[in-house]
């Protein structure tokens, strides 16, 4: 799986298994807006019933299997955030963008691997398959 990241220093694509990292050429497409009722919210991501919200608290993200009925905290001991994708095919998988690391859970949030590579300053991310 790829996250495409786009940053201050251009578009990178970051190969989640490999952290490998590669220039990307095109910018980054807007996705739908997930709208939520939710108090200090940056953004969020959803697939299917899934969702994933960065909020401006601590820890940094809150996640929903049921289309946001119901709420959970994810996340302890991240950073703030600025970004977060799920993956369409997989939504355990998601990736949490920090302001130059990207973190990723492949078990709907309940733990957060760090990724080794540092980017420059994160604007946005998105997921490939």
């Amino acid at each position: 799986m790829i996250a495409v990241v786009s940053t201050t220093a251009g578009t990178f694509a970051v190969d989640l298994d490999t952290e490998e990292v590669e220039a990307f050429d095109a910018k980054l497409e807007p996705v739908e807006t997930v709208t939520l009722n939710l108090p200090r919210l940056l953004v969020a991501a959803a697939a299917g019933s899934t969702v994933f919200a960065v909020v401006d608290t601590k820890p940094p993200l809150v996640v929903s299997h049921d289309a946001g009925t119901t709420w959970r905290e994810s996340g302890r001991g991240l950073p703030p955030g600025r970004a977060v994708a799920i993956a369409v095919e997989d939504p355990d998988t998601a990736v949490f963008a920090g302001r130059n690391r990207l973190y990723v859970t492949r078990d709907g949030g309940v733990f957060w691997n760090a990724l080794a590579v540092e980017l420059p300053e994160i604007e946005g991310v998105r997921l490939r398959s």
